[in-house]
């Protein structure tokens, strides 16, 4: 299970030095990747792309761009400049976001988001394999053609979690990227159907990309208390909701990897065994320490291979 870091702790202050500085250590320190998520008003695509000099040969991933606010053509320019100017390196993470966001912050219907994705992906992903689309869609139309700024596309991956929204991944895209699910949900759910749905469609083996809050402390009630707490939105977003359902979880806190170095350990071991490719840490702590201390883990552990 390859081992990156989830960067989007990093936007609390919209801070895009203290964003790119994050991932030229992530690249210092041997690791597989950086990932971002399209939050506030901070571009992800445009900070990935100005980090890329910063933290050469790791992979830069979005996690994730929304799509109900932008449509195919405008995300594809984006994500295609960022792809040239990072040498092929972009992941390109999207998602449908929850309802609550699409229908109260940006006023569209939530009906079908099944439709909306492949939709979405018919006029995507032809822009950025092909530089053309001629897609005439329930949800999103797209019919344009234009020179690509590099050669090859970036891969795409779904933030899937629900049966027909992992069907949609495993046959159209190269995988997932989860939230709030833990080790129980993958190995059951997430894992099984999305390898079946890949597997129908004659595509590679998916990537599951586990990201979770993590922490190496010697406190882990309080740690887990504490995410409870500034995590408690992801508790009550139903798509969220329904994997810690899933899992027999409460909430954030119970979700999370969280302990000293041998428990954490173990628990990433149950997270790969379970399915993931690869853990995408958002790394929490207490003091310096403890950010210290689970960063020197996560090393270890990704250089063991």
């Amino acid at each position: 299970m390859r081992i990156s870091i989830n960067g989007s702790t990093t936007l609390i202050n919209a801070d895009i030095d203290k964003c790119v500085a994050h991932a030229s250590q992530t690249a210092a320190d041997g690791l597989s990747g950086w990932w971002l998520a399209q939050t506030g008003l901070v571009d992800a695509l445009t900070v990935l792309a100005v980090a890329s000099p910063q933290a050469p040969d790791i992979e830069l991933g979005t996690a994730v761009v929304a799509t109900y606010p932008i449509h195919p053509t405008a995300l594809a320019a984006k994500a295609l400049t960022t792809q040239a100017i990072s040498g092929g390196r972009l992941a390109l993470g999207i998602g449908v976001n929850h309802a609550p966001i699409v229908e109260e912050v940006w006023g569209q219907s939530f009906e079908k988001p099944i439709r909306h994705i492949v939709d979405y992906l018919s006029g995507l992903q032809g822009l950025l394999e092909e530089g053309k689309a001629n897609h005439s869609g329930e949800a999103f139309t797209t019919r344009f053609e234009g020179t690509r700024p590099a050669d090859t596309a970036p891969s795409v991956l779904l933030a899937a979690m629900g049966t027909q929204m992992l069907r949609v991944a495993g046959k159209r895209t190269d995988g997932t990227l989860l939230w709030m699910t833990g080790p129980k949900t993958i190995a059951g759910h997430i894992s099984p159907v999305i390898r079946q749905a890949a597997d129908e469609a004659g595509r590679p083996e998916p990537r599951v990309v586990c990201s979770l809050p993590i922490a190496v402390t010697d406190d882990e009630p309080g740690m887990r208390k504490f995410v409870d707490t500034v995590l408690s939105r992801y508790g009550t977003l139903p798509s969220y909701r329904a994997m810690l359902d899933r899992e027999g979880v409460a909430g954030p806190g119970d979700a999370m990897v969280c302990g000293n170095e041998d428990s954490v350990r173990e628990q990433l071991a149950n997270i790969s065994a379970a399915g993931a490719t690869e853990f995408s840490a958002a790394e929490i702590g207490a003091n310096s320490d403890d950010y210290a201390r689970t960063r020197a883990l996560l090393v270890s552990i990704n250089a063991e291979g």
